[in-house]
């Protein structure tokens, strides 16, 4: 269904006498049974010229030649035929020059798998050698792979991410190139970087992964010093937690948290009651699983907590204050801490009389 309606684009871009064709990503994973939502398309149609068959699309970037369309519950990725000349800082090329010519095109990219195409009819087109090289689950460039890492460094993180997620093997002068500019590393944005690897850690090799960056000794060069630390998770915040980059790598307010609590709770039993309940199912859970413990214990432990939330017990604040006939205070929050852990430790029962016979004991000849 999604080629068909890829197809259906392509069309309405032939139908105006230009060629257009599918490429890249989507027909890699198409050929190898992976759904894809995004989709490339190269014709040699200019962005002006795409824009009034597509009038709906709109151009990030005119310079770069691409036109990004949402049609069919999809999104595409326009791009005119091109070559590319004087690349800077190792990431982008300095000049592009539109062309009409699908193969120079094709020689612009970075490996052979992500080169493959399909035309207006379905059928597929590999004058690279593509689909011989996802037979041989092998990551190949197109042409010299120095060259094609110097020109942009970021292709030496996408090799390790395509053989990490494709679980495929890096062709020996890939491996050689990795290792020789495995430096230029350091020129990438950590967004960009952060990017690359977000998808590797997130895949079902992302063990395999990891082990390549430190095959290739990239932690040093990515800065990723607790990188050889890793173990025992698949959760993408559990890893980042463990590399501690927060720093330098960027991430949201609410990751930060995250990863700071799970760091605090990997030193904590993520069976007991307090910790599940001050830190949530979650970031116990994680960080049970990088301890390798029982997750399903973890998991009926917080559900066989007492109360899991502060509203949970069977006394408000008004109640306390009304009690003790005393004004909101520093007093209510040592008051609450103390309950909670005595509820969660079955020392205390959840009902408003034990609590406010607790309280009036221990607390209201002292405020």
């Amino acid at each position: 269904m999604m080629l068909d309606n890829a197809l259906k684009l392509i069309k309405e871009l032939t139908n105006h006498n230009y060629r257009a064709y599918i490429v890249g990503g989507f027909v890699r994973d198409y050929l190898l049974g992976i759904s894809s939502q995004d989709i490339d398309v190269a014709t040699n149609a200019t962005p002006r010229e795409i824009k009034e068959v597509l009038p709906d699309g709109f151009l990030p970037s005119e310079d770069y030649g691409s036109v990004i369309v949402k049609k069919y519950g999809l999104r595409f990725e326009i791009t005119t035929f091109r070559k590319e000349f004087d690349y800077q800082d190792h990431r982008r090329p300095g000049e592009i020059q539109y062309i009409d010519d699908l193969y120079q095109d094709l020689l612009r990219r970075d490996f052979t798998i992500n080169a493959i195409c399909i035309d207006e009819d379905g059928q597929v087109i590999d004058f690279l050698g593509g689909r011989d090289d996802l037979n041989r689950k092998l990551i190949r460039t197109i042409g010299d792979s120095d060259e094609r890492f110097q020109q942009d460094a970021l292709r030496i993180l996408r090799a390790i991410r395509f053989a990490t997620v494709l679980d495929f093997q890096l062709d020996g002068e890939v491996a050689n190139a990795i290792y020789q500019h495995r430096n230029l590393l350091k020129e990438l944005s950590y967004q960009r970087k952060k990017e690359e690897l977000d998808k590797m850690f997130v895949s079902g090799h992302a063990k395999r992964g990891i082990d390549m960056l430190l095959e290739f000794h990239l932690d040093k060069y990515l800065e990723l010093d607790n990188l050889s630390k890793v173990e025992n998770t698949d959760s993408l915040v559990g890893i980042w937690s463990i590399l501690n980059v927060e720093d330098k790598y960027p991430f949201s307010n609410n990751e930060k948290e995250l990863m700071k609590n799970i760091r605090i709770v990997m030193n904590l039993n993520n069976y007991d009651p307090m910790a599940l309940y001050r830190y949530g199912l979650y970031v116990n859970s994680v960080a049970g699983e990088m301890k390798g413990l029982d997750k399903k214990k973890i998991t009926e432990c917080y559900r066989d907590l007492v109360i899991h939330h502060r509203r949970d017990l069977a006394l408000s604040s008004e109640e306390i204050m009304d009690y003790l006939q005393k004004s909101p205070g520093e007093y209510l929050s040592d008051i609450y801490e103390d309950v909670e852990r005595e509820v969660l430790y079955h020392r205390l029962a959840n009902d408003k009389k034990s609590l406010l016979d607790y309280i009036k004991k221990n607390y209201a000849s002292k405020l």
